[in-house]
């Protein structure tokens, strides 16, 4: 004799177990997604954080130098060479945080200027790095991102010299090669004296 076995129905306490995995499977589903977008948000806060403070120190430029450092992002960019303006006026508080890196702070000595001793203080001084295609900055001077069988660093630096910029690259003592600056015959010591810099012009920079 054959017996006909219904399947039996669900107890009440696999019911509620299963219930129980559904709600804790979509708790972490939910706690997942918002820490993905608490990431991402954050990261895209920080972008936009760093080109407004970089606009804040482009502004503070001479506007001779300003104008001077945007052809020469655009006379790059003709080239296929992007570049990326990292720092342009600093104040005195600034200049002297970089200063006493690799002396009473961690790191290595990246300047031999305290506040109010590099052209960077009085805005008439821009540094630059190369742009990668994902994104980030370069500093790599050997770098041919062109393809063009030249160094991408060495290109900027001429059109940078073709816009009368001087190239901290070219000093003998402590070279400085993401410098570009302009001092309109000014010496530290006479801008630190109040030099007017409100009537200078681009011949003056020659």
């Amino acid at each position: 004799m054959q017996y006909n076995t219904m399947p039996q129905a669900p107890t009440r306490l696999s019911v509620k177990k299963s219930r129980r995995r559904r709600r804790f499977m979509l708790y972490l589903l939910l706690t997942f997604i918002v820490i993905i977008a608490a990431v991402l948000i954050d990261r895209q806060l920080s972008d936009m954080a760093k080109p407004r403070q970089l606009q804040i120190k482009t502004a503070q430029l001479h506007p001779i130098v300003r104008q001077q450092a945007d052809e020469l992002v655009r006379l790059a960019k003709k080239q296929g060479i992007r570049i990326l303006i990292t720092d342009g006026f600093r104040s005195a508080a600034e200049q002297d945080a970089l200063y006493r890196k690799g002396r009473s702070d961690d790191g290595s000595i990246v300047t031999k200027a305290k506040g109010g001793q590099s052209y960077h203080n009085f805005g008439l001084a821009v540094d630059f790095a190369l742009l990668k295609d994902d994104g980030s900055a370069s500093w790599e001077m050997n770098a041919d991102l062109n393809d063009n069988g030249k160094s991408d660093w060495q290109e900027v630096v001429a059109i940078a010299k073709s816009l009368h910029f001087e190239w901290g690259g070219d000093w003998d003592s402590f070279p400085d090669y993401p410098h570009l600056q302009m001092t309109f015959g000014y010496s530290i010591r006479e801008l630190q004296r109040g030099a007017d810099l409100s009537a200078m012009t681009l011949e003056d920079a020659e």
